[in-house]
């Protein structure tokens, strides 16, 4: 096993060459372009992992990966949806080996400061396309470089009325920017996006949060409130907390229905319309079969898992079964550990779970909250875990991996995440040993 503090000595290293230059640019690109965006990662994953590939075998957080590639593989040649199990496949096994190779580029504090700020400019161009197709009626498609970047955005959003910017649908764009927002939550309490001014970051978050809540996505609303209390600290929670709780009871009266009606009338009249009927779904009730619902696709993957629980359909198998069984059309069993189990079975899902869940929840949990100071770095891997947490919520009622971008954003935080824990040991009899592998 290896020292976890084997890789720290990477600053005079990995700082000034190709692969670090390449990083950074691949995450300024990603959500513009996932395609440039993937170029500069493959040059930064050569370089990262080329380095220390005889170490791989000693990194225990590698051989779960290792154990799930051989399952997927078996599982696709077993498949029922024959090319599409392999297509799928896609979607996991790289991001295995770029856990691996892209680790040397968030080792130190000073990396995912960067790291972070280049996710904050970066997604610009999604707030300004979003804004613009809302407010001003621009209409795509818009093409740079010969047809290399192509922006497809919809006047009035899609679904109309709801921000879309330069993704494919509203609640795309909201996971990407819930995924990016606590880092700008995090450059005003400690300024580090543009040296100590607290001006500018001011004023991306209000463009953040204004945007999340134009996506008109529940997941995002519930982002910028959960972000809040872990980013500012336990120290906080003293005020912070029932603060929160003042401020969103009008919105729990006027939502959930065993109030009294005089009561819910006069906190209706304090919420928006938009925000309680948004949350309220007791309106599709009547309207929307119960087969369109969650928890009606939620049925049909349980039974699909348990007709076939070890290898699974193969990849793409709800979107094909699904139809055929309802009559409707859904992509995705709106639930990620679902459709692990149904496209690649319950074994497979578990080890992935389990891999993130106690790489987040436990290993890094510890490194980041139990220091209690609010200082710089403290603030940024706060906000680090926040925006890991944030996306694996997205992923419990919806399926945004399946867009590159957001697939790439999250296997970057569960490797800021396992840096943390490097940093979080002793390196004094790790860094001439570290030196000489890369030499």
């Amino acid at each position: 096993m290896i020292n976890n503090a084997y890789f720290l000595n990477l600053k005079n290293n990995f700082s000034d060459n190709v692969g670090w230059t390449c990083f950074q640019l691949a995450v300024l690109c990603l959500p513009s372009s996932a395609l440039i965006s993937c170029v500069f990662l493959l040059v930064a994953l050569f370089e990262g992992g080329l380095k220390r590939r005889d170490l791989y075998w000693s990194e225990y957080w590698n051989y779960p990966l290792v154990l799930v590639t051989c399952l997927m593989i078996i599982g696709s040649i077993r498949s029922h949806t024959g090319w599409l199990a392999w297509l799928g496949l896609f979607n996991w096994l790289p991001f295995f080996l770029c856990f691996w190779g892209l680790q040397p580029y968030l080792l130190t504090p000073e990396r995912r400061k960067k790291c972070a700020s280049w996710l904050v400019f970066g997604s610009l161009p999604v707030l300004i396309t979003g804004f613009g197709q809302l407010w001003l009626g621009w209409e795509g498609p818009w093409q740079i470089f010969d047809g290399l970047i192509i922006w497809f955005i919809s006047p009035g959003g899609e679904p109309l009325g709801r921000l879309s910017g330069l993704f494919d649908y509203a609640n795309i764009t909201a996971a990407w920017l819930s995924g990016v927002w606590p880092f700008c939550l995090a450059s005003v309490l400690h300024p580090f996006i543009i040296g100590r001014n607290r001006a500018i970051p001011c004023a991306l978050l209000i463009a953040f949060i204004s945007g999340m809540i134009l996506t008109d996505s529940r997941n995002a609303w519930g982002a910028i409130f959960l972000a809040l209390p872990i980013v500012f600290g336990s120290a906080s929670w003293s005020w912070l907390i029932p603060f929160m709780f003042i401020c969103f009871l009008p919105v729990i009266i006027a939502v959930l229905p065993f109030f009294d009606f005089g009561i819910q009338q006069f906190a209706r009249s304090i919420v928006p319309e938009s925000i309680w009927m948004r949350l309220n779904d007791m309106q599709f009730v009547d309207t929307r079969p119960f087969e369109a619902t969650r928890i009606g696709q939620w049925k049909i993957a349980f039974n699909l898992i348990f007709e076939k629980p070890w290898f699974g359909w193969g990849a793409a198998a709800f979107s094909i079964i699904y139809p055929l069984r309802t009559g409707l059309s859904h992509g995705h069993s709106h639930n990620l550990p679902l459709e692990l189990a149904i496209s690649h079975g319950i074994i497979v899902s578990f080890l992935i779970n389990i891999f993130v869940f106690s790489l987040l929840l436990i290993s890094s949990f510890k490194r980041i909250f139990n220091n209690l100071n609010l200082q710089k770095n403290i603030i940024v891997d706060r906000a680090w875990w926040t925006s890991t947490l944030i996306l694996i919520c997205f992923h419990a009622t919806d399926i945004p991996l399946f867009d590159s971008r957001i697939n790439i954003l999250g296997w970057i935080l569960l490797i800021g995440l396992r840096c943390m824990i490097y940093n979080s040991t002793s390196h004094n009899n790790s860094l001439k040993q570290f030196n000489k592998v890369l030499n």
